[in-house]
């Protein structure tokens, strides 16, 4: 079966609500009314209702199932109990006007939603950059216990071939200590795909075959993986030739657990691994679905500002998925 259909399946039998801030959007406004009619998700909308109804008439969307919430018409004693909990979060690092300027924001008022356990995720990103995504969060859910960073994996699908790639979204320089976490962050969301992962953290270098400080960087990076985590499957540096082909691997890494079978692929910078998934995607045809945060303490997708309705779709029910 596939992941996806798993997924709708468990979520048909506990529907998650999802806070989309961007609801005028009509990418967005075509998934949600999808995922209404699918029964697994229940979709709440921020935007003035007019504005939201004038778009959903003009695409002849359906907004049944489809709840709307303006910002604008919160109850007063309900917005009061967000800012005093905003300003609880923030330990006075914020006036309170500061705190009432903060909630004008959509974003970090649907952060808020889900900060407070009135919703169940948050999807965003159609419009909206990766900071006004990010910054919400970091400051309000903050990241899992253990756990210093946060980091963004694709999905890559093609057929029957599933992989993870990371960090595509979020840091731009990745240095060993956060090489190794989001190697860890990575195995466990490829589970949550189904996918038994063997980690590749990536280089221009496998086995020494190359020297300097990127190479030595991912040599650091594997040892602390290994030591954090000695039970998963990992290995690097390797090139992506002999990560992904199992007769490289086997002629550049003949001793490697993972070399020619890797499913998870770390990469040793924010260039590299935005560049790799575009690439193939691109060229090779594979659908890329995320970026998928990691390491939060409650699920917010970042989406893609070039994001399509089914992508924004996909990304929502891996969202809902993480909530369960």
């Amino acid at each position: 079966m596939n992941v996806f259909q798993k997924m709708e399946d468990q979520l048909k039998q506990s529907p998650k609500t999802i806070v989309f801030p961007e609801g005028s959007e009509p990418r967005v406004l075509e998934a949600a009314t999808k995922l209404a009619k699918s029964g697994m998700i229940k979709p709440l909308l921020l935007g003035n209702r007019d504005e939201v109804a004038q778009v959903a008439n003009q695409q002849q969307l359906d907004l049944t199932g489809v709840q709307i919430l303006d910002p604008a018409e919160y109850p007063l004693a309900d917005r009061q109990e967000m800012e005093q909990s905003l300003n609880d979060r923030r330990k006075g690092k914020n006036t309170p006007e500061e705190v009432a300027s903060m909630l004008k924001d959509v974003s970090y008022f649907a952060t808020m939603l889900v900060y407070m356990g009135k919703v169940d995720g948050m999807v965003s990103g159609a419009v909206h950059s990766t900071g006004d995504t990010v910054r919400p969060a970091l400051q309000i859910i903050k990241t899992k216990p253990g756990t210093k960073r946060i980091s963004g994996a694709f999905l890559m699908q093609k057929g029957d071939q599933r992989y993870i790639f990371a960090d595509c979204a979020i840091n731009l320089e990745l240095d060993a200590p956060t090489m190794a976490e989001v190697a860890q962050q990575s195995a466990e969301t490829a589970k949550m795909f189904g996918i038994d992962p063997k980690v590749a953290l990536l280089s221009f270098s496998t086995k020494g075959s190359a020297k300097g400080p990127m190479v030595t960087k991912v040599q650091e990076a594997y040892k602390l993986v290994h030591e954090a985590a000695p039970e998963l499957q990992v290995d690097g540096e390797l090139q992506f030739d002999a990560a992904i082909d199992a007769t490289v691997g086997k002629l550049k890494a003949p001793n490697s657990p993972v070399a020619g079978h890797a499913n998870v692929f770390v990469f040793p910078s924010l260039e590299a691994g935005n560049i790799g998934y575009k690439i193939a995607q691109r060229l090779g045809g594979f659908s890329a679905v995320g970026p998928i945060l990691q390491g939060l303490n409650a699920p917010v997708a970042d989406l893609s500002r070039g994001a399509s309705p089914y992508e924004i779709y996909r990304v929502a029910i891996i969202t809902a998925a993480q909530a369960k």
